[in-house]
Formats: structure tokens, sequence, C-alpha cells
């Protein structure tokens, strides 16, 4: 059964936060004096039942001033999403549908569980904006999209074994590892990758580029193992392009079962840093 931990102040939201890791966070703000507020309450109740791996969390607006001026809450209800201790997406009113949609997007798969396994990041694929992302060579049965998802089918490529996989993200990210599901004898071997391109690369233009790393992938990088990048030069990251040059095995189709990028967005305030400034409980700011 699911658990709603009300919050009693701002050092205990920012504990909640810090426990909850790479999990989903599901804040509900709220006043008792609110009607909408008491109406969805428990559909809110029921969906911290439904959605058991994600951490359901209650502030009184009025009781929490400084959490809910900290958040930008100014209406109520007002529910706010985190993933690693950062805002991923806000939303006003006391809507049930919108509600669960919103956590549908950022919960997660059964294949993110393993992404937690990477100490502090995440499967990056909520962030992700399909619709802008493209894949060059790719066959028309067998899409990008299709390997975005565990179990969604897999990518396969067209005309020969290269690939050119554009993928666009909704807020900047930070970039660890990635995870690759692929035939021993179709995956990957050689890639090459881009960051932040202002629109999807030729061929010829990826292969003549300076890429920012180039990846010699082997059969056991193909099972989902981590196979971590330069974390380094992944800080900021808008979109970032894979050049598949090959395969395995060398032949003309080149196949991926199951892509996930792992990572976590980048915080847009630092909350640290807000508290260091915020005025007494009780003040307006």
């Amino acid at each position: 059964m699911g658990t709603i931990k009300v919050i009693n102040d701002e050092s205990h939201f920012q504990t909640e936060l810090a426990n909850a890791s790479t999990r989903l966070v599901v804040a509900d703000f709220t006043a008792s004096w609110c009607g909408p507020c008491q109406r969805i309450a428990p559909i809110f109740q029921q969906l911290s039942t439904k959605y058991v791996k994600a951490v359901f969390l209650k502030i009184d607006v009025d009781k929490c001033q400084e959490t809910a001026a900290m958040q930008g809450v100014s209406a109520m209800p007002t529910f706010i999403f985190y993933r690693n201790k950062t805002k991923v997406d806000t939303l006003r009113g006391a809507d049930p549908t919108a509600l669960e949609n919103k956590i549908q997007q950022y919960y997660g798969s059964e294949e993110g569980e393993e992404a937690d396994a990477v100490a502090g990041h995440m499967d990056l694929q909520p962030f992700i904006m399909k619709a802008q992302c493209e894949c060059l060579n790719e066959s028309d049965e067998h899409l990008l999209e299709h390997c975005l998802n565990s179990g969604g089918g897999y990518l396969q490529s067209d005309c020969d074994e290269q690939l050119i996989i554009s993928i666009a993200f909704n807020q900047a990210v930070k970039i660890h590892s990635l995870k690759i599901k692929a035939p021993a004898d179709k995956g990957p071997k050689n890639v090459r990758i881009f960051i932040n391109q202002p629109r999807t690369l030729d061929f010829d233009l990826a292969d003549g580029y300076t890429s920012v790393q180039e990846l010699q992938l082997t059969p056991e990088d193909l099972e989902g193992n981590p196979v971590n990048l330069r974390y380094v030069k992944f800080q900021n990251v808008q979109n970032i392009q894979f050049f598949i040059k090959d395969n395995q095995s060398g032949g003309e189709v080149t196949q991926i079962d199951h892509l996930a990028i792992i990572g976590s967005p980048i915080s847009t305030t630092n909350m640290g840093d807000f508290k260091r400034v915020a005025g007494k409980k009780g003040e307006s700011h």
C-alpha cells in the first residue's frame, strides 16, 4: 500500500528528496481551505497505492511557507515532480487525468530500475522528445522509436550497416553512460558520438567531424551492461547523435533492441543556494 509522507518543514522536504534518489517524487502543495485540494486528495491517495515505486509528499503551504515559496508555488493545488532532487515538471489544478499522465510520463519502466544500479543516475527516457528524434538509414518496419522503450521492438538499418541516430532532450542533461541491448552479430561495433549539433549530421559529416567520444563496443557491451562515457564531456547536453559505422560481424544489417541513455537532468536552481539566502520561516519572499 502506498504511503503519503506529510512534510513538516524545509529540512524535512530536502531530506525526503535526497532519500528518494532517482525515484520519482510527486509533491502535492495543498491547503486546508482549498476546495479543489480536498476533492483531489482521495485521488492522490489512490495514485500512491498504484505507483508504489514513486514517493508521494503532501505539503501544507500554510505550515511550510518557506518550501512553498522556494518552489514557486502560488496557487493550490500545485503538483511538482522531481527526479534526482531536480524539478522536472509542474502541474497546477485539480485534474486527476492530467496528474496520472504526468506520473506515468516520469515514473519510468521496469528497465529503468536497472538504471538505478548506476549510482545517482537514471534512464533519461522520460526527457527524450521523440517527435524531434531522427534516424538516418532506418528500416521502414523497424524504426528508432522501437528501441527507445524496452520491449518495444527493435531498430534495424536499411540499405547498409550504417546508422545515424539523433536524440533530443526537453531540457539540458548530464550523460554518464549507455546501456545497449543488441544481437551479438548485428549489434553496433564502432560508434562516434556528437553532442549539441544544430541539425542531424549526414554520413559524410559524421565521418569527418571531430567527435566528442568514439566507442568500440564488444559483444559483452551489447548485453545491457553500462558503457561509461567521458562524463566530463557530457555535462550540458541538449541533443546527442550516434554515428554507427559498422556492426560486430561486418554484415549489411545493424540492429539495436534497446538503447538507454543514463544520466541526470540539470537542475536550473540550486536549492542549497536558495536556502542560504532565504528569510526566516513565515517571511514573505
